[in-house]
């Protein structure tokens, strides 16, 4: 098991990763999601090595790696620009590390013969990596990584150099793999439909910090804060001042909320409009339409009061309408 105890770095001395304190389990997939400067591949390098914290500490099954090199640390990377050699051929590039360690020509053989299946690349041996595909020079550098058996694999956004259609057959296809041959794996992506595809629990990273942390579904039930609900687009942040009688006074309306913070009258407080109409909820979104958005399976209504809804009907602009909605407390959440 990997473990992270207050990893700390910083770059110019401004803080980058503050605090960092995470685990990996055994066959888990966590993924690192949060947007560019963040701390994503910061704390990737220092778990594989090629960087060191200026505090704290990795662990794996409890022996602190500080002293080991990265070639020694059995961890496998899988980086968005390939990271192949281009003069070299599909069997080559796999091969390289494997030889590096030393391993005999028929066990070489007999191992890649079983990750060019396990990534559906077999007879593909003597091609040029220059020759491929980025979908196909992909799956090599992952058979790459999974030719020694590590014990964890690492993925710095590995599909963001491929179209929409093609990352989305792939990430399906690894999600397969990491499934399929158990090995316990950390993706770092700012891409949130691949977070929540891949991922067994998610950690948000916002400067340095880990802001929320989950399995998808909990990390979009409860986001905790108005920063992770709007990054994740889960509905309209806003802003309401407690009143009496759990009713609090906002921009939008008053709404009557029931939860578990201890408020007082007059406290700020951060609240979530979730934009989908729930005709069993009590609290209700008014305004004038202002804007509306063909999406698959509905329509993006934006209102006057800069809220947005969506709704199974066409609106006009500038009619009015409303709808019973789910608003949510997020102080302290």
């Amino acid at each position: 098991m990997l473990e992270l105890i207050k990893v700390r770095k910083s770059y110019e001395g401004q803080p980058l990763l503050s605090d960092i304190s995470l685990t990996v389990k055994a066959h888990e997939t966590i993924c690192l999601l949060g947007p560019s400067g963040s701390g994503k591949s910061t704390l990737l390098r220092i778990i594989a090595g090629l960087e060191a914290p200026e505090d704290g500490q990795v662990l794996w099954d409890g022996t602190d790696l500080a002293a080991t090199p990265p070639h020694l640390r059995d961890f496998g990377l899988v980086f968005q620009d390939y990271a192949l050699f281009p003069h070299l051929d599909v069997f080559s590039n796999i091969a390289f590390g494997l030889k590096m360690r030393n391993w005999g020509d028929a066990k070489i053989k007999a191992r890649l013969a079983e990750v060019l299946e396990l990534v559906n690349l077999l007879g593909f041996e003597k091609r040029r990596v220059a020759d491929l595909s980025g979908g196909e020079q992909q799956r090599v550098a992952l058979a790459r990584a999974l030719a020694p058996h590590p014990r964890l694999l690492m993925f710095d956004e590995p599909l963001g150099a491929l179209d929409r259609a093609l990352r989305a057959n792939l990430l399906n296809e690894l999600r397969a793999i990491l499934r399929r041959t158990g090995v316990p794996a950390i993706y770092v992506t700012h891409d949130q439909e691949e977070a929540f595809t891949i991922a067994d629990r998610i950690l948000i990273l916002h400067t340095g910090a880990i802001v929320c942390e989950g399995s998808p579904a909990e990390v979009i039930a409860h986001p905790g804060s108005a920063w992770t609900a709007n990054f994740l687009g889960l509905g309209n942040a806003i802003e309401g001042i407690v009143g009496e009688k759990q009713k609090i006074k906002s921009g939008a309306g008053v709404f009557t909320l029931r939860c578990a913070h201890r408020h007082q009258k007059g406290d700020r407080v951060s609240l979530l409009v979730r934009p989908h109409e729930s005709p069993r909820e009590k609290n209700t979104i008014r305004g004038k339409v202002m804007d509306v958005l063909f999406q698959q399976d509905g329509f993006k209504v934006t209102l006057d009061n800069g809220l947005y809804l969506y709704l199974k009907d066409a609106s006009k602009v500038g009619k009015r309408v409303e709808a019973r909605v789910k608003v949510e407390c997020l102080e302290n959440d």
